[in-house]
C-alpha cells in the first residue's frame, strides 16, 4: 500500500499548462474518444443494416470479444511492469486503429469475432497500461485528479464522435458509414504517433525510483502479488460490480424509457446527454477528496447511497400513468432527476474507485495492480447487460429493489475494506 507526503494541490488547469505530459495523454485521449465516439456509434447499425449479420450474432461476437478484453487487461497489467509502457502504448494504438480500419472488411460471425477480438484486446490492454503509466507519472492524490480530467476529456470526446456520427446516419449509405470508420481508425494511428512524445522517464521508470520537484518518493515494497492481496482483490470485485451501473445507464434505462414509463420514447436521448454533461462539469470538481484510501473510503459510502435511491427514482418513473400530457410530464421529470442522481453516483464512485486502485497497490507493482484493478470492471461490464435485463426490465419494480441493494451492499463493503486498510497502516 502506497504512503505519500503531503504536498500543497496545484489546481489542475496550472497543472496542465505546466505538465507537458499531462497534455499530451489529454490530447490523445481527445482524439481517441472523438473516434471511439463515431465508430461505437455505427458499429452495430452497419454490421446488421449495411453488412447483413443478424443482431443476435452481432452480439455473440461482441460478448466473445469482451472476455478477450478481460484477459487482455490482465496480461498487459503485468507486462507494464516488464516493459516500456510508453512502447506498449504506441503498438497497442496502432493494432487497435488498423483493426477498426479492418471493420470495412466484416463479412460475416467469424470475421467479426477476429475483428473485435483484436479491438478489445487493444482497448482494454491499453487502458491498463495507460492506468499504470499515470500510476507513475503523477504523485499521491494528483493521480485521481488527472484520471478525473482524462475522464472528463473522454465523454467531451465521445459527444463530439458521436455528433459526427450523424452524418453518415443521416446520408445512410454504406460508403458513408465505411469512411467515417475508416477515420475513427486513422485517429487511432494519428494518436499512436503523439504518444511517442511521452516523457521515457515518467511514464516508464515507477515513481518509487524518480526524485524530481514535486514528486513523491514512495517506498518499493516486497512487490507482493495482486492475487495474494485479499484487501485488493474485494475492492477490485465490489467496484466491478458496481461498475455494472456503466449498463444501467446505457442499456436497461433506454429499454425502461420506451417499454415502461409514459413519457416520451424521444427522452431517451436528453437523459444520456444530462449524464454527459454532469460527468463533464462535475468529474474533477466532484473529485476532491479522494486522494486518500479513507476519503476514497468516504466517496464510495455516499455514491453507494446515490445509486441506491437513483434506482428507486427510475422504478418511480414506471409507476406514473395515464395518456394525457400531465403524467408523462411527470415521468419525464422524475426521470431526469433519476439520470442526476445517477450521475453524481457515477462520477462519485469512479473517483473513489481510482483512488483505491492507486493507493492500495505497492509502487513497483502498480501495472499488475491496474490490470487486476481494470479486470474486475471489464467482467463488469460483459455481465452487465444480462443483469440489468433481467432485473429492472424482467422484474420491473422488485428488479430495481435488487439492483439498489446489490450497489448499495458493493459500495459499502468497499467502504469497509478501506477502512480496514487504514486502520492496518496506522
Amino acid at each position: 500500500m502506497s504512503t505519500s507526503t503531503a504536498v500543497p494541490e496545484v489546481p489542475i488547469r496550472t497543472l496542465v499548462r505546466q505538465d507537458a505530459t499531462l497534455r499530451r495523454l489529454l490530447t490523445v485521449t481527445l482524439v481517441d474518444t472523438v473516434g471511439r465516439g463515431a465508430f461505437f456509434t455505427l458499429t452495430s447499425l452497419y454490421l446488421t443494416t449495411i453488412v447483413g449479420i443478424p443482431a443476435v450474432a452481432v452480439g455473440l461476437g461482441l460478448t466473445v470479444a469482451g472476455a478477450v478484453g478481460v484477459l487482455s487487461s490482465l496480461g498487459f497489467g503485468h507486462l507494464a511492469d516488464r516493459w516500456s509502457a510508453r512502447r506498449m502504448l504506441v503498438w497497442l494504438h496502432l493494432v487497435q486503429g488498423l483493426a477498426l480500419i479492418g471493420y470495412v472488411l466484416v463479412h460475416d460471425l467469424a470475421s467479426l469475432v477476429v475483428t473485435a477480438s483484436i479491438v478489445t484486446l487493444a482497448q482494454q490492454g491499453g487502458s491498463s497500461v495507460r492506468s499504470a503509466a499515470i500510476g507513475r507519472a503523477f504523485p499521491g492524490g494528483e493521480r485521481v485528479r488527472v484520471r478525473a480530467t482524462m475522464r472528463t476529456v473522454t465523454n467531451i470526446g465521445i459527444a463530439a464522435g458521436t455528433a459526427l456520427a450523424a452524418i453518415p446516419l443521416a446520408v445512410g449509405t454504406g460508403a458513408a458509414y465505411r469512411v467515417t470508420m475508416v477515420a475513427a481508425g486513422v485517429l487511432f494511428v494519428a494518436s499512436a504517433f503523439m504518444l511517442l512524445g511521452l516523457s521515457r522517464a515518467r511514464v516508464d521508470v515507477p515513481a518509487a525510483e524518480r526524485t524530481e520537484t514535486g514528486s513523491i518518493v514512495q517506498p518499493v515494497r516486497d512487490g507482493r502479488s495482486p492475487y495474494r492481496d485479499v484487501r485488493f482483490l474485494g475492492v477490485t470485485a465490489l467496484t466491478g460490480v458496481f461498475g455494472i451501473q456503466f449498463g444501467l445507464f446505457e442499456v436497461a434505462v433506454p429499454l425502461w424509457v420506451v417499454g415502461h414509463t409514459v413519457a416520451p420514447d424521444v427522452l431517451v436521448s436528453p437523459l444520456l446527454l444530462v449524464n454527459t454533461a454532469v460527468v463533464i462539469a462535475l468529474q474533477v470538481r466532484m473529485s476532491r477528496g479522494t486522494g486518500t484510501i479513507a476519503g476514497a473510503g468516504r466517496s464510495m459510502v455516499h455514491a453507494g447511497w446515490l445509486m441506491a435511491v437513483a434506482c428507486g427514482l427510475w422504478a418511480a418513473a414506471g409507476w406514473v400513468t395515464g395518456d394525457d400530457w400531465l403524467p408523462a410530464a411527470i415521468a419525464g421529470a422524475v426521470l431526469v432527476v433519476a439520470a442526476l442522481v445517477h450521475s453524481l453516483a457515477e462520477i462519485t464512485s469512479s473517483a473513489a474507485g481510482w483512488s483505491l486502485s492507486f493507493e492500495m497497490a505497492p509502487a513497483d507493482r502498480v501495472g499488475a495492480y491496474q490490470g487486476v484493478y481494470g479486470t474486475g470492471y471489464a467482467v463488469g461490464a460483459m455481465v452487465a447487460p444480462a443483469v440489468v435485463t433481467l432485473t429492472a426490465i424482467d422484474l420491473g419494480t422488485v428488479g430495481w429493489a435488487v439492483l439498489a441493494a446489490m450497489f448499495l451492499a458493493s459500495a459499502l463493503g468497499t467502504a469497509a475494506i478501506a477502512r480496514r486498510a487504514v486502520r492496518a497502516s496506522a
